[in-house]
């Protein structure tokens, strides 16, 4: 009997930790600052923080993951050292890339599982890796579904894969573009992502004969202006749960720990919910369609299957680095007041308008998000058709805080 893989998602801040939880996520991972790959992004939390998301955690019977998975310099190894002896208490384990680190967490015996930037891609790494005492790997992105399947069956250790979110042009996302030209190293969390940029070309000989001059021209030129050429689709994973199931793989990883909390929200409960349905025997056709219209709603490039169906692939890129989401929020304010026994928000109208009909969501700490249709807007007595900006407004809505964010959700 195949066993329920664990749906682990992202958490760049208590937001998203929150809406992770809300929408049925069983383990999160998150950054600390530095020495993970995203360093660079404010999705990260300080050690101050680990206190309140254990206890978060916990309380919804929900694994933390901290990870540690950027290139390690020498004189960085007795910080790291003592950042996991900080953080040891608070997470179940730890994500690694590198072996002094690996050391590091076998000396003070911390739990550890072997990041996707280690590039482990067959059974026999994966035995080694076991050996050394990992829990789990992250295969590498590169590996085919029939490769994973093979790895998790010869190596029995536990295999974690990504399944939906942002890829990387290069192996496992080892790249000295951002480096070369930004100074700052992707391998140290800090790419800059020049790949989704536009590039402006204006002539290229791709053949010159001994004179420099051209002899031909090449069926494989690229046109790259104004589109991107190295930009990759988003993965998305939705139209074979069943076989990433069935090949036994233990986690199903969501990528975004820079992307904002509706994100998470959204395709955390479409894998909960496309999980779920494999086990109760309704995972069809229909189901994979309307999930995959949910993820459309927020932030995405073009969707593919990655290189689960075969490596390469010129149909892994795509020629636009724009999101496709079919709805894009926009700010409107903060909640001033809830009156909890109305169950009835009062919101400071600090830029988008909103009027009745229109659909809001909430973004707090501990709200999470939560989005509704304003079915009617108040202020004091009188019912208003619309709020303007700095105006406040006052409707009905479920359990929010004061200093919570509402945004106005266009549709595209």
């Amino acid at each position: 009997m195949k066993k329920k893989p664990e749906i682990l998602a992202p958490a760049g801040d208590f937001v998203s930790l929150t809406a992770a939880i809300q929408a049925g996520a069983d383990a999160v991972y998150f950054g600390l600052g530095s020495f993970n790959m995203r360093a660079r992004s404010s999705a990260n939390f300080s050690p101050e923080d680990l206190p309140e998301i254990s206890a978060r955690c916990k309380a919804a019977n929900v694994k933390a993951y901290m990870t540690l998975n950027s290139i390690i310099y020498e004189d960085e190894l007795s910080e790291v050292e003592k950042l996991i002896l900080e953080a040891k208490p608070y997470v179940d384990a730890f994500i690694v890339a590198d072996w002094g680190v690996i050391d590091i967490c076998r000396r003070h015996g911390a739990t550890f599982h072997v990041s996707t930037q280690m590039s482990c891609s067959n059974s026999l790494a994966a035995k080694f890796l076991k050996s050394q005492g990992a829990q789990r790997l992250v295969l590498a992105r590169e590996c085919t579904l029939q490769e994973a399947s093979r790895i998790t069956r010869e190596a029995d250790i536990e295999v974690e894969t990504f399944v939906h979110g942002a890829q990387c042009v290069a192996v496992s996302g080892r790249c000295l573009m951002s480096h070369d030209v930004f100074g700052c190293s992707a391998n140290r969390g800090e790419c800059h992502q020049p790949c989704r940029r536009r590039f402006l070309v204006k002539a290229i000989d791709l053949y010159e004969d001994e004179n420099g001059k051209p002899v031909h021209e090449s069926d494989t030129a690229f046109i790259v202006e104004p589109h991107t050429v190295l930009s990759a689709k988003d993965l998305c994973s939705l139209g074979f749960v069943d076989k990433l199931i069935e090949a036994g793989i233990a986690s199903f990883k969501i990528e975004g720990r820079a992307r904002n909390a509706e994100y998470v929200k959204a395709v955390v409960a479409a894998y909960r919910e496309a999980v779920d349905a494999y086990f109760e025997g309704r995972y069809d056709d229909g189901l994979i369609e309307r999930l995959t219209e949910k993820v459309k709603k927020v932030f995405h490039r073009e969707f593919s299957n990655g290189l689960y169906y075969g490596r390469p692939g010129l149909d892994q890129f795509t020629d636009s680095e724009d999101s496709l989401a079919s709805t894009v929020k926009r700010h409107v304010g903060i909640v001033l007041d809830y009156f909890t026994k109305a169950g009835v928000a009062q919101v400071k109208i600090q830029d988008h308008a909103i009027a009745r009909g229109d659909t809001v969501q909430i973004h707090g700490k501990t709200t999470g998000v939560v989005e509704i249709e304003l079915d009617e807007l108040r202020r004091d007595s009188d019912i208003i058709a619309k709020a303007e900006k700095g105006d406040w407004v006052t409707f009905v809505c479920p359990r929010c805080r004061v200093g919570d964010k509402v945004y106005f959700i266009e549709k595209r």
